[in-house]
């Protein structure tokens, strides 16, 4: 099958001009000019999609599908410890059927917006064998021992157990506030075992700022009130207690938003972080201080965009999640974010030799999208707002 489009955009290169995409079972075997590969495959079906742009499909580096349900529930709050209270508050109203009506709701939602890849960070991987997944996932279980350490090990291996038959898996140990020493150690031993990934919420808030460096605040009385064991805290930022309690493991980093003057370079020497991800519409409801991401994006750190759930969100479309990129660092360039959607992103999950750009040999997972050329390419491809009208899924055109 060959694929034609006005413009092809690989990610990679320049933009191609009545380019082609050649897919052969679920991968791409050539991208190039549509004429030269029609003479190359005179016998190949031709899908030609007129004006518009063929891109790789885009790929959500952070997602929590497991509250889609909890859209517009969660009143914007004073403060991040009452956020949490909320959403426990709602959390307890639902049962396992909710749950998993709720990520089915997310998938068709995120595929809907063009997204063909999704790291999905779950509280209830016992659930994922349920699951009917449309696009590709890596399962992360969400992992909290922070009413009782002493489980911190059980919880771990049970979750190990219910996700290792899935080919794209990975442990989430929730945040330093709410995972203890154990958990990070227990998740590091099995990703060095496994080779797989660990992703991790850090630096999220200001109050979990005041809580480690300061001992005090909303979160810090939320937490001691609960039963946590209070006795790191007044000692450091967040990121130094991240890297207090663990190993030499690389983390998928989630947030940062809240850092000090020698948190940069203290992570960047570090060696723990893989890759970050800025959630920025999700940034902009709890009203976190500015992202750094000049001064991260100096330091070589690949930067890549997520959703987030629901629960802080009102959709899970990376396009909107560009468009508010966009309005927070406009000296960005179009091209450069969308690379945050899908080279980038791919990077982040260890998937660039499969996905995130378009080239021969990986996966062809393509997205679609209208252009009028009244302006760059790219600028229109992140200024599109609506859900994508055609996409591929593993070399099948998706309904």
């Amino acid at each position: 099958m060959i694929v034609r489009a006005k413009i092809v955009l690989t990610m990679v290169g320049p933009p191609i001009e009545n380019g082609a995409v050649a897919v052969d079972g679920e991968q791409i075997t050539e991208v190039g000019k549509f004429p030269e590969l029609r003479k190359s495959r005179p016998a190949d079906e031709v899908v030609d999609l007129g004006e518009q742009a063929l891109l790789p499909g885009l790929i959500n580096a952070h997602c929590h599908l497991d509250y889609t349900c909890l859209r517009g529930r969660i009143s914007r709050p004073h403060s991040f410890a009452d956020w949490i209270r909320a959403i426990n508050a709602e959390k307890a109203k639902l049962s396992p059927n909710d749950y998993v009506r709720s990520i089915h709701e997310g998938f068709a939602e995120a595929k809907k917006f063009g997204t063909t890849m999704i790291a999905n960070l779950t509280a209830y991987p016992e659930l994922v064998s349920r699951i009917k997944a449309p696009i590709r996932t890596c399962w992360f279980a969400e992992l909290i021992d922070v009413r009782d350490p002493s489980r911190a090990g059980e919880i771990v291996d049970l979750s190990v157990e219910q996700l290792k038959s899935h080919k794209n898996w990975g442990l989430a140990p929730h945040a330093p506030f709410t995972a203890s020493a154990y958990l990070y150690r227990r998740c590091e031993e099995i990703a060095e075992r496994d080779e797989i990934l660990l992703t991790t919420h850090l630096a999220e808030s200001r109050e979990e700022m005041s809580m480690f460096r300061d001992g005090s605040g909303p979160l810090f009385e939320f937490l001691k009130g609960i039963g946590r064991d209070m006795s790191d805290c007044g000692q450091g930022t967040p990121v130094e207690r991240f890297r207090a309690i663990g190993g030499n493991r690389p983390y998928l980093v989630v947030h940062l938003n809240e850092i000090s003057g020698g948190d940069l370079e203290s992570l960047k020497n570090s060696g723990r972080i893989n890759s970050i991800v800025h959630c920025p519409r999700s940034h902009r409801y709890f009203g976190h201080s500015r992202f750094e991401f000049q001064k991260l994006r100096d330091l070589g750190f690949n930067i890549c965009l997520g959703t987030d759930s629901l629960a802080s969100n009102n959709d899970l479309s990376l396009f909107a999640e560009m468009r508010a990129f966009q309005n927070e660092f406009p000296d960005v360039s179009a091209e450069h974010i969308l690379k945050m959607v899908t080279l980038n992103s791919a990077r982040a999950l260890r998937q660039e030799d499969s996905q995130g750009t378009l080239r021969a040999g990986l996966i062809a997972d393509l997205i679609a999208i209208p252009i009028t050329r009244s302006t760059s390419v790219f600028d229109e491809i992140v200024a599109f707002d609506g859900p994508v009208g055609w996409s591929m899924i593993g070399g099948r055109i998706s309904a």
